[in-house]
């Protein structure tokens, strides 16, 4: 890969700083990242409209609506209370879940507000609308990325870690606790944590979130019968599919905190340009200059 080197004197250290650019994001898994990025961010407020037409979750082939897994509902009190109720267990969720303001600013029975949602007043066939376009859209770019990947060995370089890396799990895990995020050559490529988070994400939560959309589907179920037996109903494809959604939804978050932290611009820069700089302090030798040099 093409590099930059480039170092100078850190004031009144005698240090020198190194500063790396690296070629580390190839166009394609670029435009992928984003592309999957617009995907989850419409896919998920399309569901919470999907889901805001019966807020609730069960297991099973059907809703018995008496003892579900999660609900948001409203009280009849005036003004009325949101409620959920999550494994029994029931918390005051007013303006939040189960009861928010609608378009007009007046108390709605909703499971999720108005400004989470897409379209954000209650409209399921809209909703539908939204989902299942980008839902094919998000699974073919998907089918893009890992295709290129295994072609150009992306794939490997970012999911599979090294020895060295598996043998030092420990260390990653305390360093990403501490917020130590690596320094020179090891910031050249994944820690053993991404690159476990990246397969977790890429071979098991994303699969699994496909077929228990498809599961959902009546004519899916139809023409594919053992979607079904998979997830032991209908119901129960939805909750998994709601659950997944959630350990999504966690993943992007910690994703852009650590992104912020680690250095927000450097990481910006990367996935859209493609260059990432990778920084690190060195002891000059004596007499030695500090130059710029290329390879």
């Amino acid at each position: 890969m093409p590099r930059t080197y480039l170092t100078r004197s850190a004031p009144d250290t005698g240090e020198v700083e190194r500063r790396r650019w690296m070629f580390r994001h190839p166009a394609v898994i670029r435009i992928t990242h984003w592309v999957n990025a617009l995907c989850l961010l419409v896919l998920l407020m399309s569901g919470l409209q999907i889901f805001n037409a019966h807020p609730a979750l069960d297991w099973g082939k059907v809703s018995t609506f008496d003892h579900p897994l999660l609900s948001m509902t409203s009280t009849d009190d005036d003004p009325p209370k949101g409620v959920t109720t999550l494994l029994g267990h029931s918390l005051d969720t007013t303006g939040w879940l189960g009861s928010s303001a609608g378009a007009d600013g007046e108390p709605a029975d909703r499971g999720f507000p108005a400004w989470l949602t897409l379209p954000s007043d209650q409209d399921l066939t809209g909703g539908r609308s939204w989902h299942f376009f980008f839902a094919w859209a998000f699974v073919l770019n998907g089918a893009l990325y890992l295709l290129y990947g295994l072609l150009s060995g992306q794939l490997r370089f970012r999911v599979v870690p090294q020895r060295d890396q598996v043998r030092h799990f420990a260390a990653s895990v305390w360093e990403h606790l501490t917020l130590r995020f690596p320094q020179g050559d090891e910031a050249k490529r994944y820690n053993v944590i991404q690159k476990l988070t990246y397969a977790v994400v890429l071979f098991v939560l994303l699969p699994v979130q496909v077929l228990a959309g498809l599961a959902m589907s009546p004519a899916m179920d139809a023409a594919f019968p053992f979607l079904l037996t998979l997830f032991d109903g209908r119901q129960s494809a939805r909750t998994v599919h709601f659950v997944v959604a959630a350990l999504l939804v966690l993943f992007v978050v910690v994703h852009v905190a650590l992104v912020v932290l680690s250095g927000f611009w450097n990481n910006m820069r990367g996935m859209l340009t493609g260059w990432f700089v990778i920084e690190r302090r060195i002891e000059p030798a004596a007499g030695n200059d500090v130059r710029e040099h290329r390879a």
